[in-house]
């Protein structure tokens, strides 16, 4: 069992600048891919930014390319979003997920593990 705790959310202006954190507690950490997805209200959730077990390769959507970037600290059992140049569309909450397989790192349904999630808003 792996527990994920997501924190770094809040309000904050077209333009600036946020950066999620997301703690993991039970299992090796450092044995798990860890992604960010994100779910508007009224909408789907989608895919945001992975990175793999060891931090060697890094994947992202194409909304957030550029302007966000995923990194892993495995000593501090932490995985952070770096989200930049943020506009009102990256209204979202913001969730850590963390898988132990093989799937696409694309694909919700192949992490095993869900933090409860934090909110972003950008204001226009």
């Amino acid at each position: 069992q792996v527990r994920l705790v997501e924190s770094g959310g809040g309000l904050v202006q077209a333009g600036g600048s946020l950066r999620l954190s997301c703690v993991a507690s039970g299992r090796t950490f450092s044995a798990y891919g860890m992604g960010w997805f994100r779910q508007a209200l009224g909408k789907e959730r989608e895919f945001a930014a992975a990175i793999t077990w060891s931090g060697g390769s890094t994947y992202y959507a194409d909304s957030v390319k550029g302007r966000f970037t995923i990194s892993r600290d495995n000593a501090k059992n932490t995985v952070y979003l770096q989200m930049n140049s943020l506009k009102p569309e990256d209204t979202a909450v913001y969730y850590c997920a963390a898988k132990s397989n093989s799937g696409s790192y694309y694909r919700s349904s192949t992490y095993n593990y869900w933090g409860q999630g934090t909110q972003v808003t950008v204001s226009s």
